[in-house]
């Protein structure tokens, strides 16, 4: 596939829509932007992504794609979160087995996690998952040829709740016939995927992945009432965290190292690592569910502004110091998600509580998953990647030192990464090289090579 003149690079956040202008003959990164999100009721978050094509636009700069031209609609790549992002309910057959690696595959396909439920579906078991507001359920259970009753029973509770979501089927293969029939049976929309656990630790995203992100672009994009035609669905391309982990496995691919990134945010913290087993984890199947060894955990209750007050309780939790100084702006920042550090004091109370947020995220990222597993095997990370905005806008120097405390945290139970370097993608590399890894996998590599290289900025301008 030739690469265009330009590509046109968005991400619609729940509060900013971000952009990026790329050059499509050798990856440079030419222009960026941001803009506040326009979603809510009555408006149309493509309103933000045109203002955002203006503010990209100069004189002397290459041409910005039109989002709004159908004829350069495989110029412009989008992702989102706007809308709260996907939320994924996993029903499953035990909770340790087949139901853990729904959620583990869940969260790798760009998910939040809303709702696990383990063993036979009973009234009051879909009545909450009803509450969880799930746009959709993955539905597994069983190894290939195993145990297919519960599987059946739950397909066919699915088909006859009020749970409007679309549902996508990967569990037991043999079983996917009959539990087609019982979904198509009532109108449920489903889509089968090859089972996420064909065998007893062995754990296979890829198709259950791919599903849920086909069924994010035809029915949830659309159903969240962000834009009024069909133009911005058709846009869409990824929820934003998977796209973030496709960038964190291009990355890896060139660096030729593990790599772990911790994105604080103002809601959540999430930790995407991508490491290659060695030794023993190499050919790891004593686990009942095997780890993924291309990962991404998300931290609800760690934030920088609305998730503010879980940071202060976990870190109580976990035996970190957070001052009185730091709680009380907390309580600032949480009552208003606007506020931004605006003097030297309030910058080093806003990277304090990055720095925990940063460290009660990746000591729950790298522990174990289960009792008597073993943790994560990140020790042998080479690049540690820092995002979010209180990292991206932290004065020179200064998010460096919010890593620089992940690596040195020895008593979380995980084993922190023993020589990475630190790097702060501080202009959405990895984002931008997730959303070009599919169609232009030459042009994706070469804007995540800064980050490879240990470098925080790869823009010519901007």
């Amino acid at each position: 596939m030739s690469a265009p003149e330009t590509l046109l690079l968005v991400d619609v956040g729940s509060t900013f829509t971000k952009a990026a202008l790329v050059d499509g003959e050798g990856g440079e990164l030419l222009a960026r932007a941001a803009v506040p999100t326009t979603v809510g009721p009555g408006r149309d978050v493509l309103d933000g992504v045109v203002q955002v094509c203006r503010a990209l636009a100069a004189p002397g700069r290459a041409p910005v794609p039109d989002p709004l031209d159908d004829d350069a609609r495989d110029r412009v790549l989008v992702c989102s979160s706007a809308g709260g992002g996907l939320r994924l309910a996993v029903v499953g057959y035990e909770r340790e087995v087949t139901a853990e690696a729904g959620h583990r595959v869940g969260l790798s396909a760009g998910a939040r996690v809303v709702h696990v439920a383990a063993g036979p579906l009973r009234t009051a078991d879909v009545a909450t998952l009803r509450a969880a507001r799930p746009d959709v359920v993955l539905l597994v259970g069983g190894t290939d040829g195993g145990n297919a009753e519960v599987l059946l029973h739950n397909a066919r509770r699915l088909a006859r709740a009020r749970v409007g979501a679309p549902v996508v089927v990967a569990g037991n293969a043999e079983a996917q016939g009959p539990v087609a029939v019982e979904l198509a049976s009532t109108g449920r929309r489903f889509t089968l995927a090859p089972n996420v656990l064909p065998r007893i630790g062995v754990v296979d995203p890829g198709g259950a992945r791919s599903a849920i992100r086909q069924v994010f672009l035809e029915h949830v994009i659309g159903g969240k009432g962000l834009s009024p035609g069909p133009r911005f669905a058709r846009l869409v391309r990824a929820a934003t965290p998977d796209a973030v982990l496709a960038g964190v496995e291009v990355l890896a691919s060139v660096a030729g190292q593990d790599v772990l990134v911790v994105d604080v945010g103002g809601a959540t913290t999430d930790v995407y690592s991508v490491v290659e087993p060695q030794g023993e984890d190499a050919t790891l199947r004593k686990q009942v569910v095997a780890p993924l060894w291309h990962a991404r955990t998300v931290e609800g209750d760690l934030g920088m502004r609305w998730g503010a007050p879980g940071v202060v309780e976990a870190a109580g939790t976990e035996g970190l110091e957070v001052g009185e100084a730091v709680a009380a702006w907390v309580g600032r920042a949480h009552v208003d998600p606007g506020l931004l550090p605006t003097s030297a004091d309030t910058v080093d109370l806003d990277l304090r509580l990055a720095g925990l947020a940063a460290t009660v995220a990746a000591r729950r990222h790298g522990r174990p998953a289960a009792p008597g597993e073993p943790p994560r095997p990140l020790a042998d990370v080479g690049l540690l990647v820092g995002s979010g905005g209180a990292l991206r806008h932290a004065p020179p120097g200064r998010a460096d030192a919010v890593l620089e405390g992940v690596l040195a945290d020895h008593g979380g139970g995980w084993r922190p990464p023993a020589q990475a370097r630190a790097v702060v993608d501080t202009d959405y590399l990895l984002l931008g090289a997730g959303l070009l890894a599919r169609e232009h996998p030459r042009l994706a590599r070469a804007v995540v090579s800064p980050l490879a290289a240990g470098l925080a900025s790869g823009w010519a301008a901007g």
